[in-house]
């Protein structure tokens, strides 16, 4: 057999010529390596056309081993742990791992899920590390080149990346206490649009699926000022008639400062979801699998 037959070759007569070469005899070997008795002896045709030798030869007593599957016997006994190990599943395990693992997501849904996440990791992997990105616009051309293992995204992520659900939220809409429409329960959609707003920019100047619901109605709000955090956004209302449309989990801890008001979004705004992004090759990594298991138990529930 010359190097430039091996492409043709059929790498599961390994375990048969192992076991072949061990046994010295067709029936046990076909029982050690759980076959037919037939389907060894058609192995071993197979064997002997692709070494271009007998490997076993019928003599008193049984069979006995040629010179060219003596050598085999001893290349094998070297190369099979080899093989098995190449095949075998290294087990992850978090209290030793050293991985280092990149993830991005809006200030918004890191500040939700960050926390619990940072200290689930520090407790079960030590010597794991994390580190955050924020959100930008080549976020899943990254994924997809493996820049960052996973990354959090509102909705869905597109294709070829995969996502799976995390936790719902809704919009709020937050303003200075002293303004017109604070003491409402909820905004409807006229005083919404015709307020001043201040714009949370996630891609393209745009707050992901409020101003898309907005456009699909045909309707657009005015976005007197712009900015890249839903941190600023509560902050920079303050004072002002700006109106900040933010999820709920994120300014609950805003309802018991008495300078804001805190109202419901008008309906047509409608819920949010957050999901996590991989790249599918990562499905089957067992550090990869551990970090989503580790997300999805520091996914907030209700």
């Amino acid at each position: 057999m010359q190097e430039s037959d091996l492409p043709g070759v059929d790498l599961n007569l390994l375990g048969p010529l192992a076991a072949l070469l061990q046994e010295r005899h067709v029936s046990r070997a076909a029982e050690r390596a759980h076959m037919s008795q037939p389907a060894m002896s058609r192995a071993l045709a197979a064997l002997r056309r692709v070494f271009g030798d007998e490997l076993l030869v019928r003599c008193v007593g049984g069979y006995r081993l040629t010179p060219r599957a003596e050598r085999l016997q001893r290349d094998l006994a070297a190369i099979l742990p080899q093989l098995e190990g190449l095949f075998a599943e290294t087990p992850y395990n978090p209290l030793t791992a050293d991985h280092a693992f990149r993830l991005a997501g809006t200030d918004y849904v890191l500040s939700v899920i960050g926390p619990p996440l940072v200290r689930r990791v520090l407790v079960q992997s030590p010597t794991v590390t994390l580190h955050f990105d924020g959100w930008h616009e080549g976020v899943y051309q990254d994924v997809e080149r493996g820049a960052l293992d996973l990354a959090f995204t509102g909705g869905a992520a597109p294709p070829p990346l995969r996502s799976e659900p995390l936790f719902d939220d809704r919009y709020v809409c937050v303003m200075s206490a002293g303004h017109p429409l604070a003491a409402a329960a909820t905004l409807t959609l006229a005083d919404y649009l015709a307020c001043d707003h201040v714009v949370v920019d996630i891609l393209a100047g745009r707050q992901g699926t409020v101003d898309t619901r907005l456009e699909a109605l045909g309707r657009a709000r005015r976005a007197s000022v712009t900015v890249s955090y839903h941190a600023f956004a509560a902050a920079a209302i303050r004072d002002t008639r700006l109106v900040a449309t933010l999820p709920r989990r994120f300014a609950g801890h805003l309802t018991a400062d008495r300078t804001l008001a805190v109202t419901e979004a008008p309906e047509e705004v409608g819920p949010l979801s957050f999901a996590m992004a991989w790249h599918p090759r990562l499905d089957g990594d067992p550090a990869q699998r551990w970090l989503r298991d580790t997300i999805r138990a520091a996914a907030p529930t209700g």
